[in-house]
Parts: structure tokens; sequence; C-alpha cells
């Protein structure tokens, strides 16, 4: 008895099996990528050895691997019985047990084969647009319109979706950001929406595929590079934090935490009685003490905020342990920049005849998601060097003359948590860093 196996793999859709698939002792397996020379060589070595008394069994993973269409599937399959081969289908219902497949089965099958032929078909005419770098198929992204091989900027929707970002970028709260595309321009979003506009790759000029891959600079961008990892930054940043907290207009919100009853502390606002001055506190959420731990004035909170973070920080800084993120970057970006060059110099190669026009485009595929990958490693590390701005932002005089929005952005770029530890009347301070 020899056993032999056959697999067909189309580049465009996927990559070819391991030769451990099987899960039998094959004697030998034949692999067509693209065309289907092997599996001619395979008809033409069992012709050769039909007068050989052992049997043969032939291994496939699917019988449509035998053809392009159910008619290339029939003609191979009436030459494999013509030369007595017998077939084994692993992830179908054929030659198992050696039992014959009844007329019911046989129908289904012809159906499923058939099916299968159709959805390839399908599969293929996208995977061809996505080598091209041609815009996906459904609805376009609100800002933009089709053109005729890539989406084209609309000038009347696309400054909506701008102010959204700029608005994002600016205060850093995506429900804030909500209410005033609809405040301004009567734009109405749901929150879950303009989160998928801020994560979207569309903005960015890029193209993200339903296999998960990325291909950059496919089309102009609404939202540029730097903006587009700011907005990645704040997004993961708020992450740590309650939705009200991310979006609360006051420096300390979603920050401070009791450490006497380990609960958060919110920010409240009090007013006198016909009179416009506030007051605002801090007061645990869920104190379980009895009596509960007191609220604290925000603006002492605030100022020894400051006072510690100005002392604390060059030394949190010092003492920590950080790689050099600039040779890593720079790093990074020498990859790109490789990668770039690899890929000018393939239209030289199909103009001299070395590759041809599919190969070419295949492998510019390949590169081009790799740059992406490349760029989205890149746009994770922070814009500068954190131990170049802990001197500067350690006068208080720096914290001072910001606003609260602008404060909040600091404040959450370098502290995960501010605790405050109570010893009877008295209180103070202690910063937990994000590093």
């Amino acid at each position: 008895m020899k056993t032999i196996a056959y697999s067909y793999t189309d580049p465009l859709l996927e990559s070819a099996p391991d030769a451990t698939i099987w899960g039998w002792e094959v004697d030998r397996i034949y692999q067509d990528l693209g065309d289907r020379q092997q599996l001619q060589q395979l008809l033409q070595d069992c012709q050769s050895e039909s007068n050989d008394s052992s049997e043969t069994y032939l291994l496939v993973r699917r019988l449509e691997e035998l053809g392009d269409s159910v008619q290339a599937v029939g003609d191979c399959l009436t030459e494999l019985e013509t030369l007595g081969v017998h077939l084994i289908a692993t992830e179908e219902k054929v030659g198992a047990d050696n039992q014959p497949l009844t007329r019911s089965d046989l129908l289904k099958l012809l159906r499923s084969i058939q099916d299968s032929q159709r959805s390839r078909y399908i599969r293929k005419g996208h995977a061809r647009n996505r080598i091209k770098a041609l815009p996906p198929p459904g609805k376009v992204p609100y800002g933009y319109r089709r053109g005729k091989d890539r989406y084209i900027v609309d000038r009347s929707t696309a400054p909506i979706v701008k102010e959204f970002f700029d608005n994002f970028l600016l205060y850093g709260s995506l429900r804030g950001s909500v209410r005033h595309l609809e405040k301004k321009y009567g734009k109405k979003i749901s929150v879950s929406t303009g989160k998928r506009w801020l994560t979207s790759s569309v903005y960015r000029g890029d193209l993200l595929y339903q296999n998960g891959e990325v291909v950059s600079d496919t089309h102009a961008a609404i939202v540029s590079r730097e903006e587009a990892a700011q907005v990645n930054r704040l997004l993961r940043r708020n992450r740590r934090l309650s939705p009200r907290s991310a979006s609360a207009p006051r420096s300390l919100a979603g920050l401070v935490f009791c450490a006497a009853c380990n609960s958060a502390m919110t920010v409240t606002r009090v007013t006198a009685v016909r009179k416009s001055q506030e007051y605002l506190y801090l007061r645990p959420i869920a104190c379980p003490k009895r009596p509960k731990c007191r609220a604290l004035p925000y603006q002492q909170v605030l100022e020894q905020t400051i006072q510690r973070i100005c002392e604390d920080l060059p030394r949190a800084v010092s003492g920590a342990e950080m790689p050099d993120l600039e040779r890593i970057k720079q790093g990074v970006s020498a990859q790109i920049a490789a990668k770039q060059a690899v890929l000018e110099q393939l239209q030289p190669l199909v103009t001299s005849g070395v590759l041809d026009v599919e190969t070419a485009d295949l492998r510019a595929y390949k590169i081009r998601t790799e740059i992406s990958a490349l760029q989205a490693q890149l746009a994770q590390f922070p814009p500068v060097n954190l131990r170049a701005i802990a001197q500067a932002v350690s006068i208080p005089q720096f914290w001072l003359d910001l606003s609260e929005a602008e404060r909040r952005f600091y404040f959450r770029e370098f502290i995960r948590q501010i605790q405050i530890s109570r010893q009877e009347q008295n209180w103070q301070i202690q910063l937990v860093f994000i590093f």
C-alpha cells in the first residue's frame, strides 16, 4: 500500500499547510501554490505506476482542491477512479471506512463544492482588491466618498470629523466630543460610533481589511500621524478611569483615593443659598466606615498634589529603569526605511521581467502591511523623553498657569493614583506614578 497526499493553496487567501497535518505516514506530498502543476504530476505518476499491484491512497483536505470548478473536480475524480486510486478527504465524508456514498450524500457533496467554489471566487476577488490596496466593499466611512480606486475626502463632512478629533485631543472626553458635535453642527452620533471614529484606521489614511491586516497611506488622511498617536495614548490612558471620570472637567477627577477606606473620591460642588460662589470638595464614594471619612477641600488637595509632584517626579524619573526610547525609535524607523527601499525596487524588477505583476503586487502588499505594523509600534512610544521633561514640569508655576483641562491632561500623563493618608485631623498626599 502506498499513501500520497495533495494540497492546493491560493496565495491570495491562505498559506501552505504544514506537512504534518495529515496524521498518516505519507510516502509523498504534492503541493500546489496558485496553479495545479503538482496535481498534473500526481496524475502522471499514478498513470506510470498503474501496473503496480499495490493499492494507492490519496489524501486531500477537501474535494474542491482538485479543481477550480465543479466540472474540473468531476473530471479529476473520474481520472483517479480510472487509475484505481482510493481518495480520502480528511475534512469531508469521502472515503471514510471504505463505505460508498449514497445518492443523497453525493448531492450534498456536490452542493457543498459549488458553495465552496462560489465563496472562494468572491473571496479571491476581494483579495485581489486588497492586494491592490483598493477600498473594501460596503458603506463609505463618514467624511469620505468613494473615488475610482480610493476614498476621497468629502469637503462637506470631513470638517465635522476633524472637529470631533480636535475636541477630543483638547479635552480628552469622548462623551464631551459627541455633545460638541451635536451642539455645533447638529450631527448626532452615539458614543459607540464616536469610539469607532477615534480608533478607525480610515481617518489616519490607512485601510483595515477583514483579515485584520492594515495597509498604510492608501488615501488622504483627515487626522495626522502625530494626532492619531496622541488619540491612541489618550484612549489607553482613559481605560484606567471610569467613563464619568474620564470626561469630568476637574483635573483631579478619577485620580484621588482614600487610603483609610480604599474608596475612590469624587468631586462635589456646594453653593451657598442666594450666592453665586461655589465650593469644591473631594469625598469618598463608598466609604464603609462609621463615621465616614470626611470630605476634603478640593483646592487644598490640588495645591498639595502640585507640591508633591514637583518634589517627587524628578526623583521617581531618575530612579526608574527606562529603556532608551530614542534609540528604539531610531531602530524601528530604520526598519521602516529599509522596507520602503525594498518596495521601491519591485517596479524595476517587473520592468526587467524578473518578477511578474501578480508576484510583485503580492510582495508589495506584504511589505506594506509590515510597514503598517512598524508604524503602529512607533506610534505607541511617547512623543518625548520623560527624563527630558521631568525638570520642566517640576516648577510649581508651570502647573498654576495651566487651565483645569490642561492640568488634567498632564496629571493623567504622569500620575496613576493620588492616595490620601489620614492621621486624626491631619492628612497628607502620596503619589503613585504610572512608571
